[in-house]
């Protein structure tokens, strides 16, 4: 059984992602099986244009399969670990480098490696119900799927903001910060589908129905405040001396329920992301997640946020100024 529908017509193919029950997290078939589809319509005369949906309204992709990543820890199957990062990320970049216009329409979360199918693409359609995130510090985990190239290159302290955080982004923002390209509300969504569909131009479908999104409910310049380039316990401390700022405590619960172990490791990914190609960055990535699920946070992490899911996860060290910097060396490098 395949998780992902394809379809082709009016030189349109489309790539449906079908698995509802996880919220379309990709596993190793979806995976699989979307790059053998991209590589064929890579090729082929027949189609001229890629769309990206999801068969259910409750999501786009709500990431990777990372409780069958974990599973494949616990059993010292590293292997599989590998197999799976090595052909998401080949993923990830086959979109990046698709030859021909990459639409994804995201009605719905997406998550991780939703956003690795989807941000690499030339067009990111998103409306209200949009919610963007990259949430892997909380597992024990960092961000990846070449978000280490994307995220800092948004604006001042943006990326690494998102990155340390796992903060959520809405629609109309990710169209603000450069993580989508057009707004469009929910409601015109299945409209704007079936003209793509119809083989009609991208910019007549996107016509009138298209909101233009002239400001952002983000609060930038305290983000590119406090997210500068400074070391985390650095940015940590900044925020906790913020007394009465209410985005300040709501960001500093936020990463103390992360790993501190992964927070200085996405730190460091994204400094190195910043002056790094795509393709460096992806290769960093991979030896970077081979590393760090072999780490007690990542088994840890993942237990408590999607397996017993009591959000009560009980990382080591604890404390940032307690962080293993010959291990944080080990996995980057």
């Amino acid at each position: 059984m395949s998780f992902i529908r394809t379809r082709v017509g009016n030189g349109v193919g489309e790539i449906i992602l079908d698995r509802p029950k996880a919220l379309n997290a990709l596993d190793q078939t979806m995976v699989d099986d979307m790059f053998v589809v991209l590589q064929d319509w890579a090729d082929n005369p027949e189609v001229q244009t890629v769309l990206v949906t999801s068969a259910s309204d409750r999501a786009f992709c709500a990431g990777g399969d990372i409780r069958a990543i974990r599973d494949a820890v616990l059993a010292g199957d590293h292997t599989s670990v590998t197999r799976y990062f090595s052909a998401e990320y080949e993923l990830d970049q086959l979109v990046a480098d698709f030859p021909k216009p990459y639409i994804a329409l995201i009605d719905g979360p997406a998550l991780g490696g939703g956003l690795g199918i989807s941000v690499h693409g030339e067009v990111r359609v998103v409306s209200e119900k949009a919610m963007i995130a990259m949430p892997e510090t909380a597992i024990g985990f960092m961000p990846d799927v070449g978000s280490t190239h994307f995220l800092p290159r948004l604006p001042s302290g943006v990326g690494l903001w998102l990155g340390l955080t796992g903060a959520r982004v809405r629609g109309g923002d990710a169209v603000a910060v450069g993580l989508a390209t057009h707004y469009v509300p929910s409601a015109g969504f299945g409209d704007l589908a079936d003209d793509i569909r119809s083989g009609m131009p991208l910019a007549q479908a996107l016509s009138g129905r298209t909101e233009s999104v002239s400001a952002t409910s983000l609060p930038l310049a305290k983000i590119a405040e406090y997210f500068s380039d400074d070391p985390v316990a650095a940015i940590v401390g900044g925020l906790r001396g913020a007394v009465g700022d209410d985005w300040a405590a709501e960001t500093v619960a936020l990463l103390d329920a992360a790993s501190p172990t992964s927070l200085v490791v996405t730190a460091a990914l994204i400094e190195l992301g910043a002056r790094s190609t795509l393709d460096e960055c992806l290769e960093r990535e991979l030896h970077a997640a081979e590393q760090i699920t072999r780490t007690p946070d990542f088994v840890e992490g993942v237990r408590a946020v999607l397996v017993d899911k009591d959000r009560n996860a009980a990382f080591s060290p604890a404390e940032l100024a307690d962080v293993d910097l010959d291990l944080v060396t080990r996995i980057i490098s």
